[in-house]
């Protein structure tokens, strides 16, 4: 919840007359008298002209601004009555509640008499933009998410009632339909994808409830991953943003929508990140047709690819998403993909990191076949796919055995797995194998050959030349994923 406070500020003028004649000198300086010509009133100020090579931002706000709105939502909380409550603290008065509702009134500091739970309304505040003159408007999902009130007012502080038409929880994004509107200006969509680090943008939301504010930095970069979701492609800025900005957008120097205002980092200053509006652009018309997202899935785990693993694969560079399990059943598997198989493109487009791949693929609808580029065993491949529908829930459950890691040579003491493979029983501290796996981890594979227990992952690491990556497959314990590790032997 956002609180305003109104401060009084004091400001003392000091005059003061030096060098002799004090008095007259105050006189003079105060306008009350004294000789010599009266003071000339000095010229008004003039509008400065923008330098040139400097953006004009004053302008591209007042062009921009009336299609920015601020976004109030309510939610209904059950609250025990003052009286029961377990709220460590005391108020002062009768005007505080640490829910945002009405405030009680009357009675003594322990409220009025009677037990069970009463209804308050928790307010919270956000910002949006309109993207069509009858009245819709995007935001964040988290925005809205759980509220029984939705109101938007427009810089105009015109106000409408809103309803949530459309809500896509993977991206954070919602539409919402302002109730009797017509006529609204508009912000024009932008790419995200051309804008470049370095760039000038400027956001504009309601911070903190104080409304219609502007703040304006650079993008600080492309790309981010920020563990938000499966779909993280941030773009990094250093427009300051704060609590309330979230759903509001931040503009090229064209007045172009070209982000989203969703994160801030709060041990930082300076670090606020946008969902791209390419992204946007993607799921807005099913957003507002449908109220849901409808999205392609293959059907495979996947992990990044580092420069060990890349080596170890037969990649000239980190590049691509490598697989590691292929849901049985799924889309993947019925074109016979396989744990191991790196993806470098989807349709032609490149996935330079893992992170890449679960965005390519969503952007096509179920029943799509999309064509993906394939190392397999140092080998390239094309491999065709019908996506299905993706689902939410847990995910799938892999095909076959998972696995983890290593040997002796590479600082691994390692025993037989119950189930098959090699269980690592110890790391050796400070090994290049201690960052990568852990004691209780499974090898299943070694360069590529199953093993059955210990016996054979000693044996296929041994063949491994010296100086050359031994690449493992490994069930991890925490959660019996699998993964490739590649790790040279000494």
């Amino acid at each position: 919840m956002n609180r305003t406070r109104t401060l009084g500020i004091g400001v003392a003028f000091v005059l003061g007359a030096f060098a002799g004649g004090c008095q007259h000198g105050i006189a003079q300086a105060a306008g009350l008298g004294g000789a010599g010509p009266a003071p000339t009133s000095p010229a008004p100020f003039a509008t400065p002209p923008v330098l040139a090579g400097t953006p004009d931002v004053a302008t591209l706000v007042a062009r921009v601004k009336p299609a920015v709105v601020n976004i109030t939502t309510v939610h209904e909380v059950k609250a025990p009555r003052v009286g029961e409550s377990t709220f460590p603290f005391s108020f002062f008065g009768n005007g505080f509640n640490p829910f945002g509702g009405t405030p009680h009134g009357g009675g003594d500091e322990n409220g009025p008499p009677g037990g069970g739970d009463e209804v308050l309304k928790q307010r919270a505040l956000g910002s949006g933009f309109i993207v069509d003159a009858g009245g819709k408007v995007v935001t964040n999902a988290h925005v809205v998410d759980g509220a029984d009130e939705v109101k938007v007012k427009l810089s105009d502080e015109r106000e409408f009632d809103a309803k949530v038409i459309g809500r896509d929880t993977r991206l954070d994004i919602a539409v919402l339909q302002l109730q009797g509107a017509k006529d609204l200006p508009v912000a024009a969509l932008g790419s995200s994808d051309a804008i470049r680090v370095g760039e000038y943008v400027v956001a504009i939301g309601n911070p903190f409830g104080l409304g219609d504010t502007v703040t304006m930095g650079i993008v600080s970069a492309k790309s981010r991953a920020i563990g938000a979701g499966p779909y993280d492609d941030f773009i990094q800025t250093d427009a300051s943003i704060n609590p309330g900005n979230s759903g509001g957008p931040l503009f090229n120097l064209q007045g172009q929508v070209v982000g989203i205002n969703t994160a801030i980092n709060p041990n930082g200053k300076g670090i606020g990140f946008a969902i791209p509006s390419d992204a946007l652009r993607d799921v807005l018309p099913q957003l507002e047709s449908t109220g849901h997202v409808a999205r392609g899935r293959l059907g495979v785990a996947i992990q990044p690819v580092d420069l060990p693993l890349a080596r170890a694969l037969g990649l000239d560079r980190a590049r691509g998403a490598l697989v590691g399990d292929v849901e049985a059943g799924g889309p993947a598997d019925k074109v016979d993909m396989k744990s191991g198989d790196v993806i470098l493109s989807v349709d032609g487009v490149e996935v330079a990191h893992a992170q890449d791949l679960p965005r390519l693929v969503a952007r096509h609808a179920p029943g799509t076949t999309v064509h993906l580029a394939v190392i397999r065993d140092h080998a390239p491949k094309t491999i065709n796919v019908t996506l299905d529908a993706l689902r939410d829930g847990p995910a799938p459950a892999s095909r076959g055995d998972a696995a983890p890691e290593h040997t002796p040579s590479l600082g691994l003491d390692l025993g037989d797995a119950p189930n098959g493979g090699a269980q690592i029983q110890r790391v050796a501290p400070g090994s290049d194998a201690s960052e990568e796996v852990q004691p209780g981890d499974v090898i299943v594979e070694v360069n590529r050959v199953p093993v059955a227990n210990a016996t054979d992952a000693v044996r296929q690491m041994q063949a491994t030349a010296p100086g050359s990556p031994v690449l493992l497959k490994v069930r991890d314990r925490r959660g019996g994923r699998t993964r490739y590790v590649a790790l040279e032997r000494n």
